[in-house]
């Protein structure tokens, strides 16, 4: 694979809007595809507004519905949620036969899967995000603070596609880490937001309303199902690293409400499908109890489910 020169940022939430700005002022060819034609209009007319540590400035990036697209691009990267992850990419399917390369940098499980399905493991990268980003206007994003990925490729065979990604990142000014073991970074991610996540919903408390006795217990157990899980599976997890990252969020931001909750403040539904559902759905397959997963799981689809109900 040559240099990245085109890429297709698919959703126009925080995080897409961040890397297509971002990318796109390395001199990359960036279009945003979303499904929302306003927030697409205000991305064509006024570009996006970024303000981040460098300062604040409009990068101006195309903006399409999937169907507008008429040539692959050589990079797609899927940054919508993951119950949105199966629709996103059959609006896309008419560009496999170009063979883009692919990358999910989103939450949950079973995104790389998707990308593997459409467009073949081999030109799939996979990887975790810790970038704090949020949509300040239909066309505007602010994120502040650290900036980190750590990517590597879904099969050996993409380890070249990986580089070029990576280098592209770099250039667009994140902090990017290779780690060979990418799908065991790719759990230890979930199981710290299936920890923090799904209590957050179910209590409407930011991460300080979890720093206690029992919140903690609940949090720890979470993540002792997901390492045990993922053993399962042949995938060996960082326990206390993932307990470390649980109780410096608990520390160190405490006024941090989770996305699950802001998904249930905004009436959208959650990623719990893809997070403590998907672990418990692993477990089942497995053989190994996740009794907290399931309750937890369980009690978002209940909030859910009363929107329509009640």
């Amino acid at each position: 694979m040559n240099a990245i020169r085109t890429v297709a940022v698919l959703g126009a939430g925080a995080m897409g809007c961040l890397f297509a700005a971002r990318i796109a002022e390395t001199g990359a060819d960036v279009v945003v595809v979303d499904v929302h034609p306003a927030r697409l209009a205000a991305i064509r007319k006024r570009g996006i507004a970024l303000s981040d540590d460098f300062g604040s400035r409009t990068v101006a990036v195309r903006a399409a519905l999937a169907s507008e697209l008429r040539e692959a691009p050589d990079l797609i990267i899927l940054f919508t949620k993951g119950m949105h992850s199966a629709a996103a990419l059959a609006s896309v399917a008419h560009l496999r036969e170009g063979r883009p390369a692919a990358l999910t940098l989103q939450n949950g499980l079973g995104n790389a899967e998707l990308l593997a399905a459409a467009f073949g493991e081999g030109r799939v990268v996979m990887g975790t995000a810790l970038i704090p980003a949020d949509l300040t206007g239909p066309n505007a994003v602010s994120t502040h603070g650290f900036a980190s990925i750590c990517l590597g490729p879904m099969s050996t065979e993409g380890a070249g596609i990986a580089e070029h990604i990576g280098a592209l990142l770099s250039q667009a000014r994140f902090s990017v880490t290779p780690r060979a073991d990418i799908i065991a970074a790719v759990w230890e991610k979930v199981a710290f937001n299936a920890a923090l996540n799904a209590i957050a919903m179910i209590c409407e408390v930011p991460n300080a309303g979890i720093d206690n006795a029992p919140g903690r217990r609940i949090a720890s157990a979470v993540a002792r199902e997901t390492v045990a899980v993922a053993a399962a599976d042949g995938i060996s997890l960082d326990l206390d690293g993932i307990l470390a990252s649980v109780d410096a969020a608990l520390r160190e931001h405490r006024n941090h409400k989770a996305s699950m909750l802001h998904d249930r403040e905004a009436g959208r539904p959650s990623e719990i499908e893809t997070i403590n559902g998907a672990i418990a759905r692993q477990g089942i397959r497995l053989g190994v109890p996740t009794p907290v997963c399931d309750t937890l799981s369980d009690l978002v689809r209940i909030i859910e489910a009363s929107r329509h109900t009640g």
